[in-house]
C-alpha cells in the first residue's frame, strides 16, 4: 500500500508507518461502522418501532456524527499542544475500543438509540484525533518529507475510507456478532498501531483548557483569520471537502438516475474516485519533488473544473433501466464517464495536498494544532452547507446534474479567491518558469 522508492523510503520507519497504520484503521472503523448503522438502518428493518422514520434517522445520524467537529475541535487543539500527541493517541485509541464494546451492546439489543449515540462518539473520536495527525507529522518528518508524508497520509485515508464503506454494506448483511467482531478487532489493530508512535514533548504544557465551548470556538476561528496564509489554506481545504461531500453523498443516486447502474456500478465508482484521489496526491508529491509548489492547486482547481463538466456533458440522457457492471461497460460513453470520475479525484488529490501541507508550514509549532482544529470546524460548516445546497437544488430541479454541474463552475470563483494570495500567485509563475 505504500509506495516504493527513496522518494517515500521513511514511509517504513517508526516515525511515520505507526501513525499512519493508527489513522488508517481510524478512519476505516469510523466509515465501517457508519455505513453499516446506515445500511442496517434503511435496509434491514433496524429501528423499525424507533419514534423517527428511517430517512430521518439517518440524517440525525449524519449530523450526530459531524456534531462534535463544531463542539471539541477547539478542545482538541488544545490538547494536542497541552500533552504528549502520541500518549493522546493512544487515549484516543482506548477510548474507540470502550465505543465498539458499547456497539456490541448497541447490536445485541438492536438498540437505534444506543448505537446513536456510539456514532456521536465515534465522531467525537474523528475529531480528537485530526488535528493530532496532521500536528504531528511536521515532528516526526523534516520538512523535505512533510508533502510526501502528507500524500500517504492523504492516500490511506480516502482508501480507508472507501474499504469502510464496502466492507460495511459486506458486513451489514452478516450476523451482526460477525459485524461487531470486525469493528473491535480493528479497533484493537489502531490501538497496538499507536504504542508504536514515537513519543514527543507537549509544546504547550501550560495551556489552558477552555470549558467553555463556545467562548473557545469563537476565539480559535478569530485568532486564525487573522493569519491570512493560514485561512486562505482552510478556505481551500474546505472547498475540496464541500466538492467531494457532494459528489460522494449523490453518486448512488446519479449511479441510478443518470448511469443506470445498480449498486456494483456505484461501488465501481467510488473506487475510481477514490484510488483517483490517492493516485493523485502521489503523482503531486512525485512531481514536487520535496518541495511545495502552491502553483499545483492552480492545476487541481482548473482540471476539477473541466472534469466535472465533462462529467455533466457525457451523462446528458437519464437511464430508465437499471443494469449491473457489464450492462455499463457496454454503453459507449462509459469509459469516458470512468476517465472523469478518476480524473475529478486525481486533479483533487492536486488540489488538496499542497493547501495540507501549506497549511501545516505556514502556521508556527504552538499553533499549529490549533490551525487544524480551526480547519475542522470550517471544513464541518462548508459539508452542512453542501448538505443544505444540495437538498435545496434537489428540490427545485430534481437533477443531480445541475448539481454536479454548479460545483464544477463553483471551482472558478475558488480558484479566484485563492489566486488573490499573493503567495499561491507568485508560486505558480515561479512553478511554470521553472519548467520552462
Amino acid at each position: 500500500m505504500l509506495p516504493s522508492g527513496s522518494q517515500f523510503a521513511f514511509a517504513r520507519t517508526r516515525r511515520f508507518l505507526p501513525l499512519f497504520g493508527t489513522q488508517f484503521f481510524g478512519a476505516f472503523n469510523d466509515n465501517l461502522f457508519k455505513t453499516a448503522l446506515f445500511v442496517l438502518i434503511s435496509f434491514y428493518g433496524l429501528g423499525t418501532h424507533s419514534w423517527l422514520p428511517a430517512s430521518q434517522m439517518l440524517n440525525a445520524g449524519a449530523l450526530l456524527y459531524i456534531l462534535p467537529y463544531f463542539l471539541f475541535s477547539a478542545l482538541s487543539g488544545e490538547l494536542c499542544n497541552k500533552l504528549d500527541k502520541a500518549i493522546l493517541a493512544r487515549w484516543i485509541k482506548a477510548a474507540e475500543i470502550g465505543i465498539m464494546l458499547v456497539a456490541g451492546i448497541g447490536f445485541w439489543l438492536e438498540s437505534v438509540s444506543l448505537l446513536m449515540l456510539c456514532l456521536f462518539l465515534m465522531g467525537t473520536h474523528s475529531t480528537l484525533f485530526g488535528p493530532l495527525k496532521y500536528a504531528i507529522l511536521p515532528e516526526y518528518l523534516p520538512r523535505y518529507e512533510l508533502l510526501n508524508g502528507n500524500s500517504l497520509i492523504e492516500s490511506g485515508t480516502f482508501l480507508s475510507i472507501l474499504f469502510g464503506q464496502i466492507f460495511g454494506t459486506i458486513l451489514a448483511g452478516t450476523n451482526t456478532a460477525w459485524l461487531f467482531g470486525i469493528l473491535l478487532l480493528v479497533a484493537i489493530l489502531g490501538q497496538l498501531s499507536s504504542m508504536f508512535m514515537p513519543r514527543v514533548p507537549a509544546q504547550i504544557p501550560q495551556q489552558y483548557i477552555n470549558v467553555n465551548i463556545w467562548h473557545s470556538t469563537i476565539q480559535l476561528l478569530q485568532q486564525t483569520y487573522r493569519q491570512k496564509n493560514v485561512w486562505v489554506a482552510i478556505i481551500g481545504i474546505s472547498w475540496f471537502w464541500l466538492l467531494g461531500s457532494v459528489y460522494i453523498t449523490q453518486l448512488p443516486t446519479f449511479t441510478r438516475l443518470n448511469l443506470g447502474g445498480n449498486e456494483a456500478v456505484f461501488n465501481l465508482m467510488l473506487t475510481l474516485f477514490s484510488l483517483g484521489i490517492g493516485s493523485g496526491s502521489i503523482a503531486c508529491a512525485r512531481l514536487s519533488r520535496h518541495q511545495l509548489h502552491l502553483g499545483l492547486v492552480v492545476l487541481g482547481t482548473l482540471g476539477m473544473t473541466i472534469f466535472g463538466l465533462l462529467l455533466v456533458w457525457f451523462t446528458q440522457t437519464p437511464h430508465q433501466s437499471i443494469g449491473g457492471i457489464n450492462e455499463f461497460l457496454s454503453r459507449s460513453n462509459s469509459f469516458s464517464i470512468m476517465l472523469c470520475i478518476i480524473g475529478i479525484g486525481f486533479c483533487g488529490g492536486f488540489f488538496s495536498l499542497p493547501l495540507y501541507t501549506w497549511l501545516q508550514t505556514a502556521s508556527t509549532d504552538a499553533f499549529r494544532a490549533h490551525a487544524i482544529a480551526a480547519n475542522n470546524i470550517i471544513n464541518g460548516l462548508f459539508m452542512v452547507c453542501a448538505a443544505l445546497l444540495s437538498a435545496v437544488l434537489i428540490w427545485l430541479s430534481d437533477s443531480i446534474k445541475i448539481l454536479y454541474l454548479l460545483v464544477a463552475l463553483g471551482n472558478l470563483p475558488v480558484l479566484f479567491y485563492l489566486w488573490r494570495c499573493e503567495e499561491l500567485n507568485l508560486d505558480f509563475e515561479r512553478f511554470i518558469l521553472r519548467k520552462h
